[in-house]
């Protein structure tokens, strides 16, 4: 094992104790919660090794960063990876979007429902999708779609014959993350009574995880707390 892979292996075992200790505290199975561990700004070499360490969903948010480097890790480790696109997507990526991501998260707005669908169907792709919600309504600059709105994003993707998983958001920062993700347990459920197999809850960050999971969420999404303080590619 080299320094880099002992230094994510000591950091990714610290970050999965919080998350069995906090599931444990909430009376959950730490099993049911996914970790995504988020590797932007981050080599393909750092995806591999983590990978190896068993980490099986990776996450991305740009584009044009995720598609190179899934095709770079799918060279430097065996093992079987579900990507996952958790950036702000707009519709003129879409087909590069869909071309590595396994999982979508960040389904927003109607006219990205109807552009996943003509490209899904074109490449016969078929990856599971979430809808995001904002729950900062005096903020648009993460996306997501309003509180009064995604319930018709949500049966717009069933409609088009999309794989609905569920719903994601990312807590305001202005705002305690116990009552953002309260929110968002309450609108999930609401997606839930129309669409009952959309029970995944992508909520958490490095800074916020354990109060996610106190709140039902199902996936985490974890960059710093397992690869460092970021740094840009050259």
């Amino acid at each position: 094992m080299n320094l880099r892979q002992s230094e994510l292996a000591t950091k990714l075992e610290s970050v999965r104790s919080q998350i069995a200790e906090a599931a444990i505290k909430a009376h959950r199975n730490p099993s049911d919660i996914t970790l995504i561990a988020v590797t932007k700004n981050f080599p393909a070499s750092d995806a591999a090794l983590l990978a190896d360490l068993g980490v099986r969903d990776l996450g991305e948010n740009r584009s044009q960063e995720a598609e190179p480097k899934a095709a770079d890790v799918a060279l430097l480790t065996a093992q079987e990876i579900t990507w996952h696109f958790i950036g702000q997507l707009q519709r003129n990526k879409v087909r590069t979007v869909i071309s590595f991501a396994d999982v979508i998260h960040s389904v927003d707005r109607l006219s990205l429902v109807e552009t996943l669908a003509v490209e899904l169907e074109r490449s016969g792709k078929s990856p599971r999708v979430l809808v995001q919600i904002n729950l900062d309504q005096d903020s648009t600059g993460r996306g997501g779609v309003s509180d009064d709105a995604f319930l018709s994003v949500g049966d717009a993707i069933v409609a088009a014959g999309i794989r609905l998983a569920g719903v994601m958001a990312v807590a305001p920062i202005n705002q305690e993350p116990d009552r953002s993700f309260e929110r968002l347990a309450i609108f999930h459920e609401q997606l839930l009574a129309n669409h009952p197999t959309a029970t995944w809850r992508s909520a958490g960050m490095s800074g916020d995880f354990q109060v996610a999971i106190n709140y039902g969420a199902t996936h985490l999404r974890l960059g710093s707390s397992i690869l460092g303080s970021r740094h840009l590619l050259q």
